[in-house]
């Protein structure tokens, strides 16, 4: 497998409500890479991944991710973008009055799916994947902390994207279950994807030690393993 660059940013200015958070920030992360990016509470951990997916603009400098150019990124290239990504939330973010299956479908057809045969087997393909294909009609408020996360991974998963980014994706769950979400990113990351994953669990990084980006005083830091 060649190592593809999926994020390079050279000296992007990350900023939030038009102050800057992050200056001259300069990494690359390739496929098959699983990187954490930390940090304390306001260091930009989130202004950074949001930056990434286009929820806010880039504030300067150069960015790409998955082949587009954030500096010139147009608001119609944006669903495109999200289209080749995956995007985990700390809070699930799931539609809570249709089932999970109904949560994939709606993904799979807003972007661009429209044979109903397709979308059936993709969506037990992730399920499956997930190890939740017994869960497939059930209501996600019936769901416990950790099964929600798992359809939020499978939604990631739904248009095979090469790279996730997870953000703080273990942050409302048990030490038990956050094992079970680890152990299931370090499987996709195994599959030749990249998983880019904030957090602030330093738990976390010692069980399952990998190359770290430090969010720290306006800048970022990179290591080249957590345990170094």
């Amino acid at each position: 497998m060649t190592n593809e660059t999926l994020i390079k940013l050279d000296n992007a200015q990350i900023s939030q409500l038009g102050k800057r958070v992050l200056r001259d920030v300069c990494f690359e992360i390739t496929n098959g890479e699983f990187v954490y990016l930390i940090g304390r509470t306001g260091s930009g951990k989130s202004s950074l991944l949001k930056t990434l997916y286009a929820d806010i603009p880039l504030g300067g400098g150069n960015a790409e991710i998955v082949g587009f150019d954030l500096s010139s990124m147009r608001k119609k290239d944006i669903p495109f973008l999200r289209r080749k990504i995956g995007i985990v939330f700390q809070d699930f973010q799931l539609l809570y009055d249709v089932s999970v299956e109904e949560n994939l479908a709606f993904v799979l057809r807003a972007t661009g799916w429209n044979d109903n045969d397709k979308i059936a087997a993709r969506i037990a393909e992730v399920l499956n994947l997930v190890g939740l294909q017994d869960k497939i009609k059930e209501m996600p408020y019936r769901l416990s902390g950790g099964e929600q996360q798992r359809v939020a991974v499978a939604r990631a998963l739904l248009n095979d994207p090469m790279l996730i980014l997870a953000d703080e994706p273990t942050g409302n769950l048990d030490p038990e279950t956050t094992n079970d979400i680890m152990r299931l990113l370090i499987k996709i990351k195994e599959k030749g994807k990249a998983v880019f994953m904030a957090t602030h669990n330093y738990n976390i990084i010692h069980k399952y030690p990998s190359r770290i980006i430090n969010c720290t005083d306006g800048i970022v830091i990179c290591s080249t393993n957590s345990t170094n």
